[in-house]
């Protein structure tokens, strides 16, 4: 008997690939959609288009029967496309609609001057991404509180993962690495973001939040240091942030310090991290390029 469940993707990016991958494997099907040209599906997925300027052509065929829903597209200036266009389509589909994963960001947190933050401290968004991304937030557990649509926040710290991460960064020649004293953040591996999101599916607590991330928040030169002694590369000379010529997001990250706690997620859905800091990260990232 073929398993009913039924994931739809708006936005299959770098984080519902990993998900679909894993759950693809379980007897699941997969839905995404795309901003480019659909040519065949992907992995195994049914692919639609979808953006902002243009909503689901048949939203009742795109996302009849779906119990699980996953949205990873960042909000824009305007708010977030999918709730603009397809709200109502959604709380049409409660029926069959078992779970809602938003994926948020660490960043509404803002800085905290290095302070641990758990997912009860007081967001205090600076950037004005940032501050976007909390309104929405909000209209997602809105949904859940006015309407009753299972949905659960996911605050995920840097991510990396097979083609994105350090060792590509070095290989492709970084000539220097920025420098803020005192500066740290956390990382989370897509794969364990992905056996995160599975594990809230299997154990579904509506209106939950999470945050995402590993064990040990670090600054960006160890991590850079641990990268180049792994590839047998010299590490690259430090540019202080103040003198950086750097973009303003990249900015905004610097601006911004604090240290994340990931306890809720290993008590209430029992996950266990596979990469629980970046060192156990990259190291398996380069076994895997060598095999």
């Amino acid at each position: 008997m073929p398993n009913p469940q039924t994931l739809f993707c708006f936005g299959f990016g770098y984080t519902a690939k990993a998900l679909s991958n894993t759950i693809l494997s379980k007897g699941w099907s997969v839905r995404g959609t795309t901003r480019h040209k659909i040519d065949q599906d992907v992995s195994n997925a049914k692919m639609f288009f979808f953006d902002r300027d243009k909503p689901l052509t048949n939203p009742d065929k795109a996302l009849k029967g779906i119990t699980h829903l996953l949205v990873s597209i960042p909000p824009d200036s305007i708010g977030d496309p999918v709730i603009d266009h397809h709200k109502i389509d959604l709380i049409s589909q409660m029926e069959d609609l078992r779970w809602i994963g938003y994926l948020s960001t660490t960043g509404v947190y803002g800085d905290q001057g290095g302070a641990y933050v758990d997912e009860n401290t007081q967001r205090n968004p600076k950037s004005i991404r940032s501050q976007i991304r909390a309104k929405i937030e909000d209209e997602w557990y809105n949904l859940w509180k006015h309407n009753g649509l299972p949905v659960h926040l996911f605050r995920l710290a840097g991510i990396y993962g097979p083609g994105r991460n350090t060792l590509e960064v070095l290989k492709k020649g970084l000539k220097e690495q920025v420098v803020k004293k005192g500066q740290v953040f956390n990382r989370i591996h897509v794969q364990d973001i992905a056996s995160t999101l599975l594990a809230s599916m299997n154990r579904p607590n509506p209106g939950g939040i999470y945050n995402v991330s590993d064990d040990e928040p670090a600054s960006t030169q160890d991590v850079i240091a641990y990268a180049c002694d792994l590839l047998g590369k010299k590490i690259p000379p430090a540019v202080p942030y103040e003198r950086a010529k750097i973009s303003e997001m990249a900015r905004s990250f610097y601006e911004e310090n604090k240290r994340v706690t990931n306890n809720l997620i290993k008590q209430e859905l029992e996950v266990t991290l596979a990469y629980s800091n970046y060192r156990l990260g990259l190291q398996a990232l380069l076994n895997e390029e060598k095999n």
